[in-house]
């Protein structure tokens, strides 16, 4: 089971003045994506990097760009994320006024497309898009912040998604974000997530061994 788990270290615990030697490093640790929040102080109570940040990032590593836009209006951007280098582009239906017209948005540049849902945002959002999209992110803490603390009533709608994704034959990965640590991360994978968002432990725990910790979440 472990061996399908993919690991995906949130930049915004890094250190920001040596970004890209950190991305560097996260690459040789063995992390699968470079997951990347994006805020914009509208949608989410705080603010932190736009696609230029990314577009210079890109170079340094051939490891999937897992770009999640915690913005709104998110179409206007969608096109400045996708040139800058993004992989995947992950959004919030509260964000667009049409689901589908974003969805169709970010295929259009060719990239493959996450919808995300907030501790309270409820499976109907976006379960008519389900055949269209490539990723599901459950947020376990309000977007917003780092470090916040895990929120296990958000199981049972990974649960949830996990049945409809496999009685239905989707090929759709399952993604946790928020508070993930070595404790909790063993429940998200038994309920079905398959890729792990983690900042804080990845970054800080085991004197910041990058390799361990991601190796040690993994087979959680």
């Amino acid at each position: 089971m472990s061996s399908n788990i993919k690991i995906s270290p949130s930049i915004l615990s890094a250190d920001f003045s040596k970004l890209g030697e950190e991305i560097i490093s996260l690459d040789k640790a063995g992390a699968d994506y470079i997951h990347v929040d994006v805020m914009d102080g509208h949608f989410v109570p705080n603010i932190t990097i736009g696609p230029e940040i990314i577009k210079k990032l890109r170079p340094v590593t051939k490891k999937t760009f897992d770009v999640h836009l915690m913005i709104e209006p998110v179409d206007k951007y969608i096109k400045d994320f996708a040139n800058a280098g993004a992989d995947i582009i992950t959004f919030h239906p509260e964000a667009t006024p049409s689901t589908e017209e974003t969805i169709n948005l970010i295929k259009k540049f060719n990239k493959k497309v996450g919808v995300s849902l907030k501790p309270k945002s409820d499976i109907s959002l976006i379960e008519k898009y389900l055949k269209k999209i490539d990723l599901i992110l459950v947020m376990s803490v309000e977007p917003g912040f780092a470090g916040q603390k895990f929120m296990p009533d958000v199981l049972p709608k990974l649960k949830k998604l996990k049945e409809i994704i496999t009685n239905e034959n989707l090929k759709i990965d399952l993604e946790i974000d928020g508070g993930i640590n070595f404790e909790n991360s063993k429940d998200a994978i038994n309920a079905g997530a398959n890729v792990l968002v983690s900042g804080s432990t990845i970054f800080k725990q085991n004197n910041g061994d990058l390799k361990k910790n991601i190796s040690l979440l993994r087979s959680s």
